[in-house]
């Protein structure tokens, strides 16, 4: 269970790596093209408001990298549920206020870590 917890931890690490790239240095540019349903006049006046999410979004990946070269293994799962835990929040909100497709892309590895990290912890 641990190595599927930490793999699904890289993988949310490296989506969140994305998005920070898309949202941070390619919002006019290749951002149109993954959220067709924003209009595309608003791209150019938001561009310092997805930069700002972007960062966000690199401080959770930060944070999910640092939980895995976190040498004590209590605290490496201390500090993965946290992170996947935001992961988890942020996306089920984003799919109960924009889209509920937030939910597949975000919440739902990040609860798969979750559940992966529980089920190594307490078996």
């Amino acid at each position: 269970m641990l190595l599927a917890a930490k793999f699904i931890i890289v993988v949310v690490a490296i989506l969140h790596f994305y998005f920070l790239w898309l949202e941070m240095f390619a919002w006019t540019t290749k951002a149109k093209k993954v959220f067709r349903s924003f209009p595309e006049d608003l791209f150019e006046p938001t561009k310092t408001l997805a930069a700002n999410q972007g960062l966000y979004n690199g401080f959770l990946a930060a944070g999910l990298v640092w939980s895995l070269l976190i040498q004590d293994s209590s605290w490496q799962v201390y500090v993965s549920l946290f992170f996947l835990g935001c992961v988890a929040i942020a996306g089920i909100y984003g799919a109960a206020t924009a889209s509920k497709k937030i939910f597949t892309v975000q919440a739902l590895p990040a609860l798969l870590g979750i559940t992966f990290l529980l089920l190594h912890y307490f078996l």
